[in-house]
């Protein structure tokens, strides 16, 4: 399969993209985070979020999300096509694996 092929179908694709990283950035690390934060020995540890969880609590976490959210798409909506269709891949990897991590992290602190 040639990389053309594959941008190709990245970029046909590209509202599922978006739909997956709305919901595994958005709302899976989201509420994954409140829950975790909700557990005994797990906290925020994010260079940039966790000051703000500590400082405002649960406004400061939906506001950095929504805030990074908000600057992603402003990112995809003044780059032009093929290369955009980067941005909500990138947001759904990033969305997988720390919805993920979040997941391992209050197993471990369940027990």
């Amino acid at each position: 399969m040639s990389s053309s092929s594959v941008v190709d179908r990245l970029v046909d694709r590209e509202r599922t993209l978006w739909l997956i990283a709305v919901l595994t950035y958005g709302v899976g690390d989201t509420t994954t985070t409140i829950w975790g934060l909700s557990v005994v020995g797990v906290a925020e540890t994010g260079p940039i979020v966790a000051p703000l969880v500590e400082a405002y609590g649960l406004v400061g976490l939906l506001a950095a999300k929504v805030g990074s959210l908000c600057g992603f798409a402003a990112i995809w909506w003044v780059l032009w096509s093929p290369p955009r269709s980067a941005v909500p891949l990138a947001l759904s990897v990033v969305g997988i694996a720390v919805t993920g991590w979040n997941l391992v992290t209050i197993v471990a602190a369940i027990g």
